[in-house]
């Protein structure tokens, strides 16, 4: 079974590698599944069911926020000896349409032949075959969204999970996310995801801004970045760890955070992870040290308590907006419905191997309604929402 660190580099590759929606959906909201990784015990993945095609093959995949700008679906045919149970069958559906390799809207500049499309071969043959098509997207149990693109993987492709793909909710213009219709009442999208896997969380596109619905929200600034203008960033300005602020130099989270879905820990720029985990030492020096957890190496040893302290994090965004950590969202348990065993500190040093910025990963967010407001430039957190 793949071990913490094996997870960590995982999430390392992850960061390195960084039409209209009918008016019906305003305020769609689809249920959210939590699963436990099989890889960390403690995470979690998170999926929606959705319908591909006509008529419609529901299919349960991921979502992801920081795409490299496509939805994917695992389609047949499979390679031989592959399960091929939970993939995309293009000939059982009646409105699929190829685009063509000179179109714009297909991203691959070495296809050659008629249809967008390209093979990953070795030694002559085939490994994988990638085709952008357009389909209609079924979403809930009746809202079309029609000539929806993404990318049909055949042969030996497969995800990181148990799902069929993976639905793009980043800027890109063939997103689903983008597929929204806005009004300055209205957020693209938002999302929920529930820390326990028995609760369920969710997904809702077009919904009304959480303030007119009576919700306390909080809103950071959203912030372009031209390395990726995809994705979404915001500026991490501060943290307060119990009552202290840390002192941090302005120069040190001069950089952008960006929100992530895929990516489990939340990675600060090391000079802020350091100040972080001596802070948070520091106030935990009462408790039993236990050794580190792959890259978290601030872990202790609760086993046999009755009562356990944490102090409470908060991250603290351009624009106004705080994001409170509790025990389960700041620390990992490998179990995580015994509090009363060895946990760690789930923040980790921004690797010198992946560069980048800082990242506020799944745990951080999970029990907040995250909400993006595309049109008003703004990310809100709404506490205690799933």
């Amino acid at each position: 079974m793949p071990t913490v660190r094996e997870t960590f580099n995982n999430d390392v590759l992850r960061l390195r590698s960084l039409s209209t929606l009918s008016s019906k959906t305003s305020g769609l909201t689809i249920p959210l599944t939590s699963t436990p990784r099989v890889a960390l015990p403690g995470g979690s993945e998170y999926h929606v069911t959705l319908g591909y095609g006509t008529p419609a093959q529901q299919l349960t995949v991921g979502f992801d926020t920081a795409t490299v700008g496509a939805t994917f679906l695992q389609c047949k045919p499979c390679a031989a000896g592959a399960p091929c149970d939970k993939t995309f069958d293009p000939s059982r559906s009646s409105s699929l349409a190829q685009i063509p390799c000179s179109s714009r809207d297909c991203p691959f500049k070495a296809c050659s032949g008629p249809t967008c499309t390209i093979a990953v071969k070795k030694k002559g043959a085939i490994l994988l075959n990638a085709t952008f098509v357009t389909d209609m997207l079924t979403v809930a149990p009746s809202i079309p969204v029609n000539d929806f693109r993404f990318a049909c993987l055949e042969m030996g492709a497969h995800t990181s999970d148990s799902s069929s793909g993976v639905l793009d909710l980043s800027r890109e213009s063939h997103s689903l996310a983008s597929r929204v219709v806005l009004s300055p009442n209205t957020v693209a999208f938002s999302y929920c995801l529930s820390w326990d896997p028995s609760s369920q969380g969710f997904l809702s596109f077009g919904a009304n801004r959480p303030e007119r619905s009576g919700h306390g929200v909080s809103y950071a600034t959203l912030r372009r970045n031209a390395a990726h203008p995809n994705l979404y960033f915001v500026k991490l300005i501060g943290i307060i760890i119990d009552v202290f602020d840390i002192p941090v130099p302005p120069s040190t989270v001069a950089g952008d955070a960006l929100v992530e879905v895929h990516t489990t820990f939340t990675y600060l720029k090391p000079d802020l992870y350091a100040v972080l985990r001596d802070k948070f030492r520091w106030l935990m020096r009462q408790y039993v040290v236990a050794p580190s957890s792959g890259e978290l190496d601030t872990c202790y040893d609760f086993t046999n308590l009755a009562t356990i302290e944490v102090p409470v994090i908060s991250l603290l965004f351009e624009g106004g907006a705080s994001l409170e950590l509790g025990v389960e969202q700041m620390m990992y348990f490998k179990d995580r419905h015994n509090i009363f065993s060895v946990a760690c500190l789930a923040f980790a040093p921004v690797p010198v191997y992946a560069p980048g910025a800082a990242v506020i990963g799944s745990l951080a967010q999970s029990e907040t309604e995250v909400v993006y407001d595309v049109l008003g430039g703004k990310l809100g957190f709404v506490p205690n929402r799933c």
